[in-house]
């Protein structure tokens, strides 16, 4: 499964348009205040800029058997071919925005005062793709491996099928042909799954149809099959949806595994195997490598702070987690706890930057300008207004920011998850502010990076493992 992701060399542009965020190198340039707190950060402005190379994959999680190699759809690793049509940091931003409306649309205390019944769209020339990071697991027997968009936020595990009877999207692997496995067989519309996923039925046969944010859609049957995560680790008779009719722009994945909470997910399916327990490491940059690991084992339980899981609502399929405060420069800011309370929290692999309540994002904003007041500024970009020109600089600090969370777990974020990068001349903070107070807090995968995320689902609780990736 290694050899599925060939690392090759991009040109100059493609690094500058594909890297949107920041790489940082140098494990020093920590400084510290009162009670050893973290209070900013000083790094080389040369580390800003994406490395020419791939760099090796994170060890940590090289002794767990259930693991996948994750990496970003547009990064070195990739096996999609970006070079036609690279996405810069405006376009990635636009595909989050409409995520973001799409999830706030679910939610009961939308600003807009009801659930919205349309789907956010997006513009057709743009090559968007739910989700930014892709595994690669094998289906069927004998075993075709499969690259896959892998999203917190969706429950159904689905992969483009032959016959296309409808369409089919152009994808970087062979179409999964269920003809050809020993392994397959169709799920009955009688069956216990099929009532759990709420689907119809076509004749005897369970069915399914699913439409995302941006309106792209995969129709087709349920159907079981053996799902591959390594040689030693085999799911038999995993539940999955074989798409016959396919549109929208998944890009060239062959489709998409759904690890929300739900009685459908794959977490929910192989419950009995790994637990409800899985975790990962996001990439840091578009030239490394993170993982996606199933099961606590090789865990040290020490390494790890948790929080509290919740639902934000009954028919949520979000991972829900309570915000109580943040700290700049280890000083929290002065905004009453109930703006977060009352807006409500998930975690989210699939959204880029975290969107936060306006009158958080407010006071974040004014202390952390007020911080990096000695640096030239930049121009807006879509979304993010907090923009730095460090084209002149050879170092720079930038103050640290804590989010505190349930159970007095404080996270300090790591300097790849404070800013973003445009190009050279245009660097900007990494969080936007909700339409309303009222709308959920989305904590975004940018602010993930660099931390082992662990979802503890049967405890109900979500970890935090700092300097986990590398």
């Amino acid at each position: 499964m290694e050899g599925s992701f060939s690392c090759v060399f991009k040109r100059a542009l493609l690094f500058l348009s594909l890297h949107v965020l920041m790489t940082f190198f140098m494990h020093k340039g920590y400084n510290y205040g009162v009670e050893g707190k973290i209070t900013s950060h000083t790094l080389s402005v040369s580390s800003l800029l994406p490395s020419p190379s791939c760099l090796p994959s994170s060890a940590k999680a090289s002794n767990r058997k259930s693991t996948l190699k994750l990496v970003h759809k547009h990064g070195l690793w990739s096996p999609f071919d970006r070079d036609h049509n690279p996405l810069n940091l405006s376009e990635i931003l636009l595909r989050d925005q409409s995520r973001v409306k799409w999830i706030q649309s679910q939610s009961s205390n939308s600003s807009s005062g009801q659930k919205a019944t349309a789907a956010a769209s997006l513009p057709v020339k743009s090559d968007i793709t739910v989700g930014d990071y892709i595994v690669t697991i094998g289906l069927g027997t004998p075993k075709k491996d499969l690259t896959l968009l892998f999203d917190t936020g969706s429950s159904v595990t689905w992969t483009q099928c032959k016959p296309c009877v409808g369409s089919c999207y152009t994808q970087s692997d062979p179409i999964f042909n269920p003809s050809q496995s020993s392994s397959y067989a169709n799920i009955s519309c009688a069956s216990t799954f099929c009532s759990l996923a709420g689907s119809g039925c076509f004749g005897s046969t369970c069915k399914y149809s699913i439409t995302y944010a941006d309106n792209s859609s995969s129709v087709g049957f349920f159907a079981t099959e053996k799902l591959t995560i390594s040689p030693t680790e085999v799911i038999d008779n995993f539940e999955f949806g074989c798409g016959e009719n396919n549109s929208g722009i998944f890009g060239t994945a062959a489709g998409l595994i759904g690890l929300s909470d739900n009685n459908i997910s794959f977490v929910e399916q192989t419950a009995a195997k790994y637990g409800k327990y899985f975790s990962y490491c996001l990439p840091s940059s578009s030239s490394s490598t993170g993982y996606l690991t199933f099961g606590k084992e090789g865990r040290a339980p020490s390494s790890v702070s948790f929080t509290p899981l919740s639902k934000v609502q009954q028919d949520s399929e979000f991972y829900g987690i309570s915000i109580v405060g943040i700290s700049v420069n280890g000083i929290p800011l002065s905004i009453p706890s109930t703006v977060f309370s009352s807006a409500g929290a998930i975690i989210d692999s699939g959204t880029t930057i975290t969107q936060l309540p306006p009158t958080v994002y407010s006071a974040l904003r004014t202390v952390f300008r007020k911080a990096m007041a000695n640096y030239t500024t930049a121009p807006a970009d879509s979304t993010v207004d907090t923009c730095y020109d460090f084209s002149k600089e050879r170092t720079v600090t930038v103050p640290s920011i804590t989010f505190l969370f349930a159970g007095g777990v404080n996270i300090d974020l790591d300097r790849s998850g404070i800013l973003v990068m445009v190009t050279a001349s245009q660097v900007c903070l990494a969080f936007t502010a909700n339409d309303a107070d009222s709308d959920l807090i989305i904590y975004g995968n940018v602010q993930q990076r660099t931390f082992e995320v662990v979802y503890d689902v049967a405890g109900r609780k979500l970890g935090f493992a700092p300097n986990s990736c590398s």
